[in-house]
């Protein structure tokens, strides 16, 4: 469960950064909207991270957290803010997700 949790949490980094990014490309009320975004997503994505740190090892932990927040965010640039997807960007994002999957597998 603990393992699940840390998931949905880097998924909420993903969508902290995307609120970020799109808060860039607007003004006014809009952008407030996405900032407003960005704050629910960083509270719920910190909070499920400090739930699973108390079972989880911090080093493991926020080590999977960070790594899908970095995956999914290069993946976000790549298809919704049209960021180049050249082949060393695809070939350290893909170094990046075994290591994710290495230490799940090696941690308790």
């Amino acid at each position: 469960m603990n393992w699940l949790l840390l998931i949905i949490a880097g998924f909420f980094e993903v969508g902290f950064a995307t609120c970020l990014g799109k808060a860039k490309e607007t003004s006014g009320t809009i952008a407030n909207l996405w900032l407003f975004g960005f704050f629910v997503c960083l509270s719920i994505s910190m909070t499920l991270l400090y739930k699973v740190t108390q079972v989880l090892p911090i080093g493991t932990a926020y080590a999977v957290w960070t790594g899908i927040g970095a995956v999914g965010t290069v993946i976000v640039g790549v298809f919704v803010f049209k960021e180049p997807a050249t082949f060393w960007r695809i070939f350290f994002l893909s170094t990046l997700i075994a290591s994710i999957i290495g230490l799940k597998y090696v941690s308790n």
